[in-house]
């Protein structure tokens, strides 16, 4: 996903964010407040102020505390809110040389506006679960959607069952197939 950008609702005057789907057809709204929006907009405008916003400020704690911002994945809906999860990674370095440092990760749940207020300053990938975005997603580009069901109208149309049943007996494995990996013996190991 893809901050698309920033709107007005017309009924409330409540600032929303746009995310955008990678194949550009589909757009997730989020509504959030004015700071957040605020927020979101200096990150993506890359403007840091003179004295710190606190989504700046907690990017530069978790840098300081040898933590990264790997991903922001927004998993699922619950009473009409949005679910966000921050993905960190610790970098863990030994104090002897003789061992290599090791990476964990650690999940952080966040509200949603924050989690892309620091992906936005960040540069960290944006992820939203298919089942969210098919749950609360609007459709962007109504040509491209009416093309895509035309053309599966048109497939369905000229496929007959016949088709439908050569092309799955093609997928099936052979009889000699299954008796073959049925004669080995499980416990051989190759």
């Amino acid at each position: 996903m893809k901050v698309a950008g920033l709107a007005l609702d017309a009924t409330n005057r409540s600032p929303i964010v746009l995310l955008q789907d990678s194949s550009g057809r589909r757009q997730v709204p989020i509504w959030i407040d004015h700071a957040q929006a605020h927020n979101i907009l200096s990150g993506i405008q890359g403007k840091r102020p003179e004295h710190p916003l606190t989504h700046d400020l907690m990017l530069d704690l978790l840098k300081a505390g040898g933590l990264d911002l790997e991903r922001v994945i927004i998993h699922g809906i619950e009473k009409n809110r949005f679910q966000a999860v921050l993905k960190l990674r610790a970098n863990c370095k030994p104090s002897t040389q003789e061992h290599a440092s090791s990476t964990s990760t650690i999940e952080i749940d966040a509200r949603p506006s924050d989690a892309i207020a620091l992906s936005v300053r960040s540069n960290c990938s944006l992820w939203m679960l298919e089942r969210v975005v098919a749950d609360a997603s609007i459709p962007v580009d109504a040509d491209a959607d009416q093309q895509d069901q035309d053309e599966f109208r048109q497939f369905i149309n000229e496929i007959s069952p016949a088709d439908i049943v050569n092309h799955l007996e093609a997928k099936k494995p052979s009889i000699d197939q299954t008796s073959e990996s049925s004669d080995h013996d499980p416990d051989d190991k190759k």
